[in-house]
């Protein structure tokens, strides 16, 4: 079977509902679970290699706080709550 044949059946598997790519949980399509996979494998990584783990810890304390109606950084303001940037790694 080719590589292009196994793919279309993949993709029909997919279309039906079923996961077919570890990690592509939700998506449609062949591509839609391969695109989910990778992000979710990549996505939260990157960012705190990005940030570094202190900094990764304190943006997360930061959007905990954030709600419809403020940012995270307002109500930690508001309430009190200290939040060091001066962890975050640029």
């Amino acid at each position: 079977m080719s590589s292009e044949q196994e793919r279309s059946q993949l993709d029909a598997r997919a279309k039906q509902g079923e996961t077919v790519v570890p990690g592509g949980t939700g998506g449609k399509s062949l591509e839609a679970q391969e695109h989910l996979a990778e992000g979710r494998s990549r996505g939260g990584q990157t960012r705190r290699e990005q940030l570094g783990t202190e900094g990764y810890q304190e943006m997360g304390r930061k959007g905990g706080l954030s709600t419809t109606e403020q940012t995270g950084g307002e109500r930690a303001e508001q309430e009190g709550v200290n939040i060091d940037e001066s962890k975050y790694r640029t």
